[in-house]
């Protein structure tokens, strides 16, 4: 986690921050063969050097961006949750629980959907 640590070190509101390290920290945890990086000021993980998924800080809400395949892919599952998505990423608001069992299929999801990929984006 020392990779997000300057992320989250600027997440002014502790409740967002907490949270937001709270997420990170279970990726890290489920996943431990994925790498963590910072790309344009994103925390994400990656694989083989291609993008699995990233998150990002907003005032209301985290952003979770698994490529607009992962959210074409579970676009049910993320309505059936109650988050709301655009073509790339869905929204978890800070006051949502966090649907733990989406997460990890999206990332496993990824991780196989990608595994012949040698670029970073889809």
């Amino acid at each position: 986690m020392e990779v997000f640590e300057k992320y989250l070190a600027g997440i002014d509101n502790p409740d967002h921050h907490d949270r937001t390290k709270e997420i990170l920290a279970w990726v890290s945890n489920k996943f431990p063969n994925l790498e963590q990086q910072i790309k344009w000021n994103t925390p994400m993980f990656t694989h083989n050097d291609t993008f699995i998924i990233g998150f990002s800080t907003a005032k209301h809400h985290l952003s979770v961006s698994p490529e607009p395949a992962g959210i074409s892919q579970f676009s049910d599952a993320i309505k059936q949750a109650g988050y709301s998505a655009t073509k790339g990423l869905f929204r978890i608001k800070w006051n949502e629980p966090v649907n733990y069992e989406l997460l990890e299929k999206m990332i496993e999801f990824n991780i196989q959907d990608k595994a012949e990929y040698t670029s970073f984006w889809r």
